[in-house]
């Protein structure tokens, strides 16, 4: 939350939960926080103060999906954010729905309703939406009613073809225990305060909601009005997906075919690269990992660690606690090439805020870019800095070359720096 500008926490319904509401629940993490939050002031500044995210908490309806939306269902929730559409900034305003979509969908009523059509585009404009799935009709009902609106969701309620559980999937060849129950309990349950006392324990995912705006933390590599280049929040495609009615579909929501593009599933391949006790200090992984969950499993180990050093910021002082690295490139962050050329890519100026010792990582994020030939990255791949040659291109096309630096604190903390290659055809 000090990175993330928090302007609202509506408590709403689900198709797990469909006749309540629970503002109480955020409330009582809030009181929580309070007791930490002069700890984590030691590590990061601009932690917002419990006050004022007291003043956040606002309730929706305690009604199901579209049956609470309409003439009589305007909702304090709805209305905070028709008011924060409206304030002067020029910043997008995303909305992280963890459970159904109605109080949204609501705001986007009363906004056809109150405003002329050029003030009700203006303020659907600022709206980003990172839905996890769809859990009551709310969410097709808006994407059908406002097409041009920026909207990020493994549609429907078939969780098993979802991008977001790859935040808690277990997987053969990845290390799992990241996300295990041990994990958890010695992390951030226990030994952690009252904030990660407050923690519960997993009833179904671990996790589950949190890629909605895991891309919105300021880590070198998210950007999060490009989600087709992949983060922490996973990486999506804007496409019409095809309708492939049956399968599981958790708690009956709306199995309907979408009528426009959305930011949607995309596959992602990458090998893993793994400690190599002699030798060059790393190896690249026999095992290969694809699919669209794999665009959250690139990162999970990554995320799961700063979580992680976040919950020791809650209890030590800075000397006892580990602190992101900074990655500083020696050069811009968007280079114009032409085929053939050598390029070379430099982050020497690279530091770690605690001392530590980094660890350096290349590698071409060849889903993010349009380049369909492969790069080859001049070995060795693991330093501050690497060299290639630009592919034979027709057109113009983009490469992305992804720095990944790592310290050796605990937990190890990793940050980025994302380079994007203009190629030009030779003239």
């Amino acid at each position: 939350s000090n990175q993330i500008d928090v302007k609202g926490l509506i408590a709403v319904t689900s198709t797990h939960l469909k006749n309540n509401i629970y503002p109480e629940s955020i409330n009582r993490v809030i009181e929580a926080y309070k007791k930490v939050r002069p700890n984590l002031l030691k590590h990061e500044s601009n932690y917002p103060s419990s006050d004022y995210l007291y003043s956040c908490v606002k309730k929706g309806v305690p009604v199901y999906g579209m049956q609470g939306v309409g003439d009589d269902f305007t909702s304090e929730g709805s209305e905070w954010i028709i008011k924060e559409l409206q304030v002067n900034d020029d910043r997008p305003l995303w909305i992280s729905v963890w459970g159904g979509a109605n109080v949204l969908a609501q705001a986007l009523y009363d906004i056809q309703k109150r405003f002329s059509e050029a003030q009700a585009n203006e303020l659907i404009c600022k709206l980003r939406v990172y839905s996890i799935s769809d859990q009551d009709d709310a969410g097709i009902w808006i994407r059908n009613k406002f097409p041009s609106l920026f909207y990020i969701v493994s549609p429907g309620g078939r969780y098993g073809s979802a991008t977001w559980p790859g935040i808690n999937d277990v997987v053969k060849g990845l290390d799992n225990s990241c996300v295990s129950n041990k994990w958890i309990l010695d992390n951030i349950q226990q030994g952690h305060g009252p904030l990660g006392a407050a923690y519960p324990d997993v009833a179904w995912g671990m996790e589950g909601d949190t890629p909605a705006f895991l891309s919105l933390i300021p880590n070198g590599l998210s950007v999060p009005e490009k989600p087709n280049w992949g983060g922490w929040g996973g990486r999506y495609e804007l496409y019409t997906p095809v309708y492939c009615p049956g399968g599981e579909n958790i708690g009956n929501v709306p199995d309907e075919p979408e009528t426009r593009p959305i930011w949607t599933n995309a596959s992602d391949t990458f090998f893993r690269y793994v400690y190599n006790p002699y030798g060059r200090s790393i190896r690249k992984d026999s095992l290969c990992f694809s699919g669209n969950r794999a665009s959250l499993y690139r990162w999970r180990e990554d995320f799961q660690n700063d979580f992680a050093a976040r919950m020791d910021w809650c209890v030590k002082d800075y000397a006892a606690a580990n602190h992101p690295p900074v990655v500083k490139l020696s050069h811009s962050s968007k280079i114009d090439v032409v085929s053939g050329e050598y390029c070379v890519l430099n982050a020497a100026k690279s530091y770690d805020p605690d001392g530590d010792h980094l660890s350096f990582l290349w590698f071409s994020y060849k889903e993010a870019g349009t380049c369909k030939s492969a790069v080859k990255l001049f070995e060795p791949e693991n330093v501050y800095k690497v060299a290639f040659i630009a592919p034979e291109v027709d057109q113009d096309e983009t490469i992305h070359i992804i720095l990944r630096v790592t310290d050796h604190g605990y937990p190890a903390l990793s940050r980025y720096q994302r380079v994007i290659i203009c190629v030009h055809p030779r003239k």
